[in-house]
């Protein structure tokens, strides 16, 4: 639990720096992220005997965050089903699963986080924090709503044992009372013109966002490891920090897309 605070509020004022510069820098540093997820995603698999071909996740990723574009979006969407089924029909050794779960990884992880930087180019900077608080502190909420309320008051209720035992119905209620809440005081502060908007943000962001996370966390019991890495103490890998982001991120940048631009 310190572990987990402790690397929490150290990443926080780096969070606050890369997302304020924006531009390159965001683009960067959120293409880096996305390639150490990405690389975690595919050595997951390895224990099943099933060998991704990252490298052609890495080129394709590198290439749609360079371009960020619709246009060069769906072309790199071409290339890489491509390149995979030409690998595929060439070489003996891939397997289908291997060019499946490389084509999984780059939809489930590089164009879903690519949304951050789609987000960021919006009217606003502003809503691409929504992102953020949305999917964290539903997370946040969530525990401790499930740990201290739920087990003291409410009993300990699973919401969804087979896939993530701790997980319980008080914790996904807590995440959405918190994710809505935080929210509201985000548009508050910042964006007055913006808070019957952010509630509803909120509210469905925090229950997307809960989904994103029983996905990672029905991924990672299939492969039988407890997380995707390590690298963030307290937490497991970089993968494990944004399961929860993974959703969160185009459905932000869409709702904000229709109804504000």
């Amino acid at each position: 639990m310190l572990k987990r605070v402790i690397s929490s509020v150290l990443a926080i004022p780096l969070l606050i720096f890369l997302v304020n510069s924006g531009g390159v820098v965001l683009k960067i540093s959120t293409l880096i992220i996305v390639l150490i997820a990405l690389k975690e995603f595919y050595s997951s698999f390895h224990a099943k005997n099933i060998f991704p071909l990252s490298y052609v996740g890495y080129l394709f990723t590198i290439f749609m965050y360079w371009a960020a574009s619709s246009t060069y979006i769906h072309i790199s969407f071409i290339l890489i089903t491509l390149t995979l089924l030409v690998i595929f029909l060439f070489a003996k050794k891939v397997t289908l699963n291997d060019i499946s779960i490389t084509l999984l990884g780059y939809i489930y992880i590089s164009y879903l986080l690519l949304h951050i930087i789609l987000t960021s180019n919006l009217d606003s900077r502003l809503f691409i924090w929504y992102i953020f608080i949305i999917a964290w502190s539903a997370d946040t909420s969530a525990y401790f709503a499930g740990t201290f309320l739920g087990t003291k008051i409410f009993g300990d209720r699973k919401l969804f044992p087979k896939v993530s035992p701790n997980k319980t119905i008080e914790g996904f209620i807590g995440g959405i009372v918190g994710s809505s809440l935080f929210s509201l005081l985000f548009a508050y502060l910042f964006m007055q013109r913006f808070m019957i908007h952010s509630i509803a943000l909120g509210f469905l962001g925090s229950i997307i966002s809960q989904i994103g996370d029983l996905i990672a966390s029905k991924i990672k019991r299939s492969m039988e490891i407890k997380d995707f890495g390590n690298v963030m103490p307290g937490h497991g890998g970089i993968l494990d920090r944004f399961d929860s982001i993974l959703l969160v991120a185009p459905f932000v940048y869409y709702y904000t897309l229709f109804f504000f631009n």
